[in-house]
């Protein structure tokens, strides 16, 4: 494990261990929504394989750290928080609403989920990768949630929209060899379809503040 992979690592169980309730212990009930600094898991439903990141880089295209699909639940390389676009405060807690822009911000890396004109390497598609350093990259980092109603609903699959090449975040099933053999490549497709839906699945979820006040957080295992 890396030095920044330890070092996020550590971050994350002392972020759960200071901040979070867990269910049973302190009466936490479980969100319906998904909420602003909420840290998680995605799972593609075409595919079953939960996004991925690992500074692992591209050996083509862009360079950037590459981002994949794997069916290991347990790998902390899936888990991603959810902050607003580089402009805009989301503020922690608060549910997220349908069409909103939001960064997913890679747990282990401190890398953006991020897209570009660049050539997938495998499907020809358009590249996806992880930018930008502790947290900060640029607006092509920013993704559109794309769900009916008015907040993302964690029981519901959603879709995310690159907004500025309007893409999206598709698996189609091609796989990688060596040294990430078996994992999925993620890319950008124009159309919207079966590949491009995702689901909630492990997290920690922030609960919503009362007033200024938070009430608690929380952790649900889905």
């Amino acid at each position: 494990m890396s030095v920044r992979s330890h070092h996020s690592l550590l971050m994350l169980r002392s972020f759960i261990l200071c901040c979070v309730s867990v269910p049973g212990l302190g009466g936490a009930s479980e969100l319906s929504y998904v909420t602003c600094g909420s840290v998680i898991k995605l799972l593609n439903t075409r595919h079953n394989v939960r996004l991925h990141s690992h500074d692992v880089k591209y050996g083509s295209g862009s360079g950037q750290q590459s981002v994949t699909g794997v069916a290991e639940a347990d790998d902390s390389n899936s888990y991603w928080r959810i902050r607003g676009k580089s402009d805009i405060v989301c503020q922690r807690g608060n549910p997220v609403k349908c069409g909103e822009t939001i960064r997913l911000t890679h747990i282990n890396t401190g890398r953006n989920l991020h897209s570009h004109y660049f050539t997938s390497p495998l499907s020809g598609n358009q590249e996806v990768s992880a930018f930008g350093e502790d947290g900060e990259g640029d607006n092509l980092d920013n993704w559109t949630v794309v769900c009916s109603g008015t907040y993302w609903e964690r029981n519901n699959p959603v879709k995310f929209k690159h907004t500025v090449t309007e893409v999206l975040l598709s698996i189609t099933g091609e796989q990688y060899g060596r040294p990430i053999n078996g994992q999925r490549e993620v890319h950008g497709m124009q159309y919207s379809n079966q590949y491009n839906s995702w689901k909630v699945m492990e997290g920690i979820f922030m609960k919503p503040m009362e007033g200024s006040r938070a009430i608690s957080d929380i952790h649900n295992e889905l």
